[in-house]
């Protein structure tokens, strides 16, 4: 039988799955450089009105502030934007928290300058409207810019080993990575994005002595992780998942006994408005 879950239901869902564990501390741990890269990648000035969607902790809103933008960071899941706010570096900066849907952003055509998003919208269930919002609240001649994981590197890999622990997506929801698609970004954005910076890169993580610290880590802190373990729990598959993430950091760690590296491939894309 095929359970319908409506679209209240699903961001519902989604909202409790990133306010379980603790991502901020996965952020303060090793996520914190992919902010700043994307703030300077979209060329934020002092003065620019800038939207951060799928803000998180601020990860890229609080840079975007020190440079003197006027900064909105807009999220799913309140807690994180109360996280955010509650970071020393944001004191004292010109950043507005507001609670916000990526497939329905509550701002006016064309009202910012600038909209950004690090590991952030990849996460709307529905990526075309969360595309088309990023289009509509830019003004034309304005940036937008994304940097998602890619389906090819780590993350995506770690979200295609989740899959098979997790109940399968309700029909027109989209698997985060594609955004990190050079050709599923482009099919997104059709025709009313002029094509700038676009490239892969790596995030480099050290900041676990042995691999399977990561897993570990993960299982803690990230909601995604969280919610594949509990389900399968319920399954009575939460051995085999403790498994398979045992031998998928094995199969990842490019370091040394004792200090494990890894390498998590992302895709940064930066465009002008039509």
């Amino acid at each position: 039988m095929t359970i319908q879950v409506t679209d209240p239901e699903l961001k519902a869902r989604h909202r409790a799955m990133w306010a379980s564990g603790d991502y901020p501390h996965m952020v303060e741990t090793f996520l914190l450089p992919l902010g700043p890269r994307l703030v300077e990648a979209c060329g934020v000035t002092a003065g620019q009105r800038v939207l951060d969607v799928g803000a998180g902790t601020g990860n890229s809103s609080i840079p975007a502030a020190q440079r003197g933008a006027a900064v909105t960071a807009s999220d799913l899941t309140p807690e994180l934007l109360d996280a955010g706010a509650r970071r020393p570096e944001a004191a004292g900066l010109d950043l507005t928290w507001v609670p916000a849907d990526a497939e329905d952003l509550p701002f006016a055509d064309g009202e910012f300058d600038v909209v950004m998003s690090s590991i952030g919208v990849m996460f709307a269930p529905h990526h075309q409207a969360a595309a088309d919002e990023l289009v509509r609240v830019c003004r034309p001649g304005g940036t937008i810019g994304v940097l998602s994981w890619t389906p090819e590197g780590m993350i995506g890999a770690l979200f295609a080993m989740m899959k098979a622990f997790l109940p399968p997506p309700p029909p027109g929801v989209s698997p985060p990575p594609l955004w990190g698609s050079e050709e599923h970004l482009a099919g997104l954005l059709g025709g009313r994005v002029q094509p700038g910076t676009s490239r892969r890169s790596t995030l480099e993580v050290t900041a676990f002595p042995r691999a399977r610290d990561f897993g570990g880590h993960f299982k803690a802190h990230y909601g995604p992780t969280i919610a594949a373990r509990a389900n399968a729990d319920r399954n009575g598959v939460a051995a085999d998942l403790d498994a398979a993430l045992d031998e998928f950091c094995d199969r990842w760690d490019l370091g040394a006994p004792g200090a494990a590296r890894f390498e998590m491939e992302y895709l940064l894309s930066v465009g002008t408005r039509v």
